[in-house]
C-alpha cells in the first residue's frame, strides 16, 4: 500500500479542506439544520465537530513545536461534546466562518513544520505530529461524506482508501483475517496471520466505506469464506487513542 509522506499528507489535507469548505459553502440555514448521515446528528453537529477537531489538531501541533504536550480537547471528551452541542444550532454563515478559520489554523500549523516537526510528540495516540495529520485527513474526508450532500465514499481517493485499510486493521476481530480484494487492484490481508479467513470483494471505495462504518455506495461488496458466500463480518469499534470519530 502507498505510504504517506509528510509532503503528500500536507497536499491531501489541503485537498480535503477544499472539499469541506466547498460543501459548507453550498449550505443554507435549513440545510445545516437538516439530518446528517450520522444518527442523531444534524449537519450542524458535523460542522461543529469538524471545527472542533481542526482546532484540536492545530493546538496539538502548535504546542508540539514548542516542546509541549496538551490534551486534544479543552476540557477533554466532555468538553468536546459540550462544544459540539453549543455550536450545532448556529446558522450557516456562523458555521462557514468557524470551519474556515479552524481549517486555516490547522493548515498553517501543519504547513509550518520542518522534517523534525512531523516527528514531535503529541498527546493524541501518545504519538507524533504525523499521527495527528493523518487523523485530521480522516476526519475531514469522512465527515465531508457524513454531511450527506451527495458526496459519498465513491469520491474517496485510492491513497485515502489504502490508508484506511492500514489504520482500520484494528477493527478486525481477534482470530480473524480479512482478505480485501478491491476490483482491479492487488489484494490486501489484514488481521491475524493464520486466523479464520474471509474474503471481501468489491470496489475499493466500497470496501473502505464498510471498514469505516459508512454505507458503501456502489453496491459491489461480497464476502466469501471457504468459497461460500457469507454475510459481511462484524467489526470491532473504531480505533481511537482518545474518543474522536463519532
Amino acid at each position: 500500500m502507498t505510504s504517506i509522506t509528510p509532503e503528500n499528507l500536507l497536499a491531501e489535507l489541503r485537498r480535503a479542506a477544499d472539499v469541506v469548505t466547498g460543501v459548507s459553502a453550498g449550505l443554507d440555514d435549513a440545510a445545516v439544520a437538516a439530518p446528517s448521515e450520522l444518527p442523531g446528528w444534524t449537519r450542524g453537529h458535523v460542522l461543529a465537530h469538524i471545527t472542533g477537531i481542526a482546532n484540536a489538531m492545530a493546538r496539538q501541533v502548535e504546542h508540539a513545536t514548542r516542546g509541549e504536550r496538551v490534551e486534544l480537547y479543552d476540557g477533554g471528551f466532555e468538553g468536546r461534546n459540550r462544544a459540539i452541542e453549543l455550536a450545532a444550532g448556529h446558522g450557516a454563515d456562523q458555521h462557514r466562518a468557524a470551519v474556515g478559520a479552524a481549517i486555516d489554523r490547522a493548515l498553517a500549523a501543519f504547513g509550518s513544520l520542518d522534517e523534525a516537526g512531523w516527528r514531535a510528540p503529541i498527546t493524541f495516540w501518545d504519538g507524533v505530529v504525523l499521527d495527528g495529520g493523518l487523523a485530521l485527513w480522516r476526519e475531514l474526508t469522512i465527515h465531508a461524506t457524513d454531511l450527506g450532500t451527495g458526496r459519498g465514499p465513491e469520491t474517496w481517493s485510492r491513497p485515502f482508501c489504502e490508508h484506511l485499510f492500514d489504520f482500520l486493521t484494528a477493527r478486525v476481530p481477534e482470530g480473524q483475517r480479512f482478505v480485501l480484494q478491491p476490483l482491479g487492484l492487488p489484494s490486501v490481508a489484514i488481521g491475524a496471520p493464520g486466523g479464520r479467513s474471509t474474503a471481501i470483494n468489491g470496489m475499493l471505495t466500497d470496501i473502505a466505506a464498510w471498514l469505516a462504518g459508512r454505507t458503501p455506495t456502489l453496491g459491489s461488496l461480497r464476502a466469501t469464506a471457504a468459497a461460500d458466500g457469507v454475510a459481511l463480518p462484524a467489526l470491532l469499534p473504531w480505533p481511537a487513542g482518545v474518543p474522536v470519530t463519532k
